[in-house]
């Protein structure tokens, strides 16, 4: 995504303007605070000190704004199914990698990811990015399925519920998850990981 070039508000001298990274930024926290349906232009317009021109001047509207958010997080999300330990070696091993790279893009993009587990399907935007959230769902329910076929799940344990599980766990962190007060991206991915995996592979 290339951002614009940041601007100064004509008339108020000192108050920095916003590219359209940032702008995008403070749009996401206020979709995650008030809800994208409670979310006027003129509220954004507020929140960021600019007139609603000026937001103009960078995007068509809010529904942009969240199609872009939405997109960052899926993004990296999917960027995570194309790396060499997503797509290499057991599945049990891919699956684990998958799992911990998720935390930890959970993490770097925590307001994004929050924002999309958020999305309810109420927009053509929200309904896209519910159709890609589909899609690594699949992704993932294979690998579990092919963990199985490998024989690195319990007998008893179904594909299809182990995945829900292990990611339901994954995506309640945007919850209770403060980068300040809470552990590393790492500490977070590994102890995901050793309640899990320990779990899930035979001895």
């Amino acid at each position: 995504m290339t951002s614009a070039r940041a601007e100064r508000r004509p008339g108020r001298p000192g108050r920095p303007g916003y590219d359209l990274d940032s702008l995008l930024a403070v749009a996401v926290k206020v979709f995650n605070d008030k809800g994208y349906d409670g979310t006027s232009m003129e509220v954004l317009a507020q929140r960021l000190g600019i007139t609603k021109s000026a937001i103009y001047h960078h995007v068509s509207g809010k529904a942009e704004l969240l199609d872009l958010a939405l997109a960052r997080a899926l993004n990296a999300l999917f960027a995570v199914t194309t790396e060499e330990g997503a797509t290499s070696g057991p599945a049990i091993d891919r699956l684990e990698y998958v799992v911990r790279r998720s935390v930890e893009v959970l993490v770097a993009e925590l307001p994004y990811v929050t924002l999309l587990l958020r999305v309810r399907g109420n927009t053509e935007v929200e309904r896209k990015a519910l159709a890609r959230r589909r899609e690594f769902d699949t992704f993932v329910s294979e690998l579990v399925q092919s963990a199985a076929d490998e024989g690195d799940l319990p007998g008893a344990a179904d594909p299809a519920l182990v995945g829900r599980l292990v990611f339901g766990m994954v995506n309640s962190i945007v919850e209770w998850y403060r980068p300040r007060a809470g552990a590393s991206a790492d500490e977070l991915s590994a102890t995901v990981a050793a309640i899990v995996f320990e779990g899930l592979r035979r001895s």
